[in-house]
């Protein structure tokens, strides 16, 4: 079985404006809500983790410095997570990388909080092993992040806008997506009340 060379991508650039602070520092698990999927990338076998930081960078970005990932600023953070998917690709093609060596780049949020390590390695080794053009997670009759997509997928991938997120693309390609079960991804944080019941309810298991 031949190994990849795959990125993760950590999309982090949100205002949070329905937590009403920034979700990417909220206390989780002795760290940071975003430190803890950047560990979780890092204890996977990527061969780079990028972080792309927005709205808040300068109060988060010196949360993260401690970790050997790349951090990116999105200055168009605003227009939505299509701008920081763009970022994320253009920089691994252009600037950090010998891009013809990234096999493909796994996309993940820090707002699903029972990511794992696991589900990362899950998402390479089914590509290691399948070969397939776009690996997604599935959970509560839907399909999202985090979500491999192969290098082929480039010039799509730096044409979304908005907050199309790369579903559109899952959506337009659909017989070439395999997806793995990830029933916990259901589990997001958009406002404090989730995140206080969600640590309320961990601290019970």
């Amino acid at each position: 079985m031949n190994k990849h060379s795959v990125v993760s991508i950590i999309l982090a650039a949100g205002a949070s404006r329905r937590m009403g602070q920034p979700k990417q520092l909220l206390p989780y698990r002795g760290q940071t809500l975003l430190s803890y999927v950047i560990q979780c990338s890092l204890t996977a076998s990527c061969s780079a983790v990028i972080v792309v930081l927005g709205a808040n960078a300068d109060e988060i970005e010196p949360s993260i410095e401690r970790f050997p990932v790349k951090i990116i600023r999105n200055s168009d953070w605003s227009q939505g997570i299509g701008s920081s998917i763009r970022y994320g690709v253009e920089y691994t093609r252009e600037q950090s990388f010998d891009f013809s060596n990234i096999n493909g780049m796994i996309f993940l949020v820090c707002d699903q909080p029972l990511i794992s390590t696991r589900v990362i390695e899950q998402l390479i080794g089914c590509y290691d092993k399948q070969n397939q053009s776009i690996i997604a997670c599935c959970y509560n009759q839907t399909i999202g992040t985090p979500a491999f997509f192969d290098r082929s997928f480039y010039s799509e991938l730096v044409k979304l806008k908005g907050d199309q997120g790369a579903k559109k693309i899952i959506q337009k390609y659909r017989d070439q997506v395999t997806t793995i079960r990830f029933p916990d991804g259901e589990i997001d944080l958009d406002t404090f009340a989730e995140y206080q019941q969600f640590v309320s309810e961990s601290l019970h298991l």
